[in-house]
């Protein structure tokens, strides 16, 4: 019986070659993550079509937890959100605002919403580079961010 044991285990011996092509494959896989994150690549993000509008905006945090959105230029208020409301704008600050922290940059770059020529709403952050595709969080998550955009317009005509 120990014969035809020693018999299977040789039998499941990978070869070298095929270990080599793997661990090849392994290392080249390593270093194409490696390069498309120095070279700043990112998957699932292209290029928006041109803006057809934006708006420049300010966020504060106020006391218990209630959130002000004010037009960078004027300083209008755009919207209030009472606590454990909208928790998607909340959310999407929040982590923009962290990424801020960890760089050491302040409040002094607006935040940017748009709408592109596609029909792309965007929330872009000039002063980390950083730009969400809101739409890819459902449709009743843009329009948060779409209200932004449109509050306190003035009527055409």
């Amino acid at each position: 019986m120990s014969h035809s044991h020693a018999h299977s285990h040789a039998q499941e011996q990978v070869p070298k070659g095929a270990l080599l092509g793997i661990g090849g494959l392994i290392l080249f896989s390593l270093l194409l993550v490696s390069a498309a994150r120095l070279t700043g690549y990112r998957t699932g993000e292209e290029t928006p079509s041109p803006v057809m509008e934006s708006r420049e905006l300010r966020f504060d945090d106020a006391a218990g937890g209630v959130i002000h959105v004010y037009e960078w230029d004027s300083g209008a208020t755009l919207a209030t959100y009472a606590p454990g409301t909208e928790n998607f704008v909340r959310g999407v600050l929040r982590g923009l605002v962290r990424e801020r922290r960890s760089r050491e940059i302040g409040g002094e770059i607006p935040f940017v919403v748009a709408r592109h020529q596609d029909g792309a709403l965007t929330l872009e952050d000039p002063a980390t580079g950083r730009r969400i595709n809101l739409w890819a969080f459902g449709p009743d998550n843009a329009r948060s961010f779409a209200r932004l955009l449109e509050a306190l317009q003035p009527e055409p005509g």
